[in-house]
């Protein structure tokens, strides 16, 4: 532990190792001041120990309750309410993860005034996936509720980046004859009009300004999302339901979203309704055949050059993986622009099948895991026909802008 630690500093580290750090942090703590905790960090001490210290008891000798959670409806709520209190968001979403995974605390999901207090995240909506067929009849509008809220927050996060990906890779190409000063080509305006630079006045007098195109034109490119639905995958099939949504909603692009495990399930006709009820059309678990669904996913390949196919998986094939490599390879001979996710998250790459992940890449299919927020970037340039490899390592390697 470092030396000459200030007293703020040493309750940090009485909050991290709990109350049985306290007799020794107190004789380090000498000098400054002690260790105790104020209220409010007493508080947040038994919030985290609830989940965190494995041996606690109802109360220890330094009078600090830890009571854990046990069954009592009361006492979960309570819980709760005090770690949105105390902690910010993002922490609220790692501690209630825990909660479920260390402490089995599936009753935070079953019970509505429960769920109703939970912080919704993507990580949540991947738990209510996988145990919907579980979920009571009294508890169903509720996790609906968070499913939206955290639907929501997504296409807030990336419909309109996405939109204006799209828009501008396919329409910047032609001029319009409609004035629009937010679609004005100022590059191929000046260009145009350097001959009519006016020295007294040190600027160009244009003799006709140069519109980019604000038309959409239908259909012009098919997109396929295809996701595992095994329960590894959950986070990634939650921003890829949400993406495949935003994808039907624009007339430039025909969308397809399916999903498989070892059996496929075709989403198109829910995404284009509510990406809720496509989130709900996913069955998390089971085996996988990745082959089977590129196979049913072929006959949406109209015209290869115009298609992008997203495969959102971590390539662990369950069944045939020769046929699987040779169809993505005779999809990329073809013209289409293949792209494999092995994740759609914020949680960072999952275990992967890395020999598979080395195959398919040698013919020309990036294998990278995405952020959400790098997505509208990466539509852009695989719209506009970008080298797919160079394209797939400058996302996968830049900085996150800082907060």
């Amino acid at each position: 532990m470092p030396a000459n630690l200030d007293k703020e500093q040493v309750k940090r580290w009485r909050l991290i190792l709990g109350p049985h750090g306290q007799d020794s942090l107190a004789q380090i703590a000498a000098g400054c001041g002690g260790c105790e905790l104020s209220p409010e960090q007493m508080g947040m001490d038994e919030a985290l120990a609830a989940i965190y210290d494995e041996t606690a008891t109802s109360e220890d000798k330094h009078g600090s309750r830890s009571a854990g959670l046990g069954p009592s409806a009361p006492s979960l709520a309570k819980w709760l309410g005090d770690i949105r209190s105390y902690f910010k968001e993002d922490v609220v979403t790692v501690i209630q993860n825990d909660a479920i995974e260390k402490k089995g605390l599936t009753q935070l999901l079953f019970e509505p005034e429960m769920l109703k207090n939970v912080e919704p995240n993507p990580q949540l909506v991947g738990t209510l996936m996988s145990l919907k067929g579980r979920i009571p009849e009294r508890t169903k509008e509720t996790a609906r509720m968070v499913v939206r809220a955290v639907v929501d927050k997504i296409k807030r996060l990336l419909e309109q980046k996405i939109r204006q990906a799209v828009m501008g890779a396919l329409n910047r190409n032609e001029h319009s004859p409609i004035p629009h000063a937010p679609s004005i080509d100022w590059k191929w305006t000046i260009g145009r009009n350097l001959k009519n630079y006016q020295p007294t006045l040190g600027t160009i007098i244009p003799d006709k300004v140069y519109f980019f195109s604000r038309a959409q034109r239908s259909n012009k490119w098919t997109v396929i999302v295809d996701m595992d639905q095994s329960g590894s995958m959950a986070e990634s099939v939650v921003y890829g339901s949400v993406t495949g949504s935003i994808f039907a909603s624009l007339p430039a692009l025909n969308t397809r979203v399916v999903a498989f495990d070892t059996e496929v399930v075709d989403l198109t006709e829910q995404c284009g309704a509510d990406p809720v009820d496509m989130i709900f059309g996913v069955q998390l678990g089971g085996g996988t055949d990745i082959n089977k669904s590129v196979a049913y996913c072929e006959k949406f390949i109209t015209d290869p050059t115009q298609t992008i196919f997203f495969l959102i998986t971590d390539l662990f094939e369950g069944g045939n993986e020769a046929q699987l490599v040779r169809r993505l390879k005779e999809m990329v001979e073809s013209g289409v622009r293949v792209i494999c996710l092995l994740a759609l998250s914020d949680s960072g790459i999952p275990s992967y099948d890395e020999r598979v992940a080395k195959k398919i890449s040698e013919f020309g299919v990036p294998c990278f895991g995405c952020t959400p927020n790098k997505l509208p970037e990466l539509i852009e340039g695989v719209l506009k026909k970008q080298d797919l490899k160079a394209l797939a390592v400058r996302i996968a390697t830049r900085k996150q802008p800082s907060a």
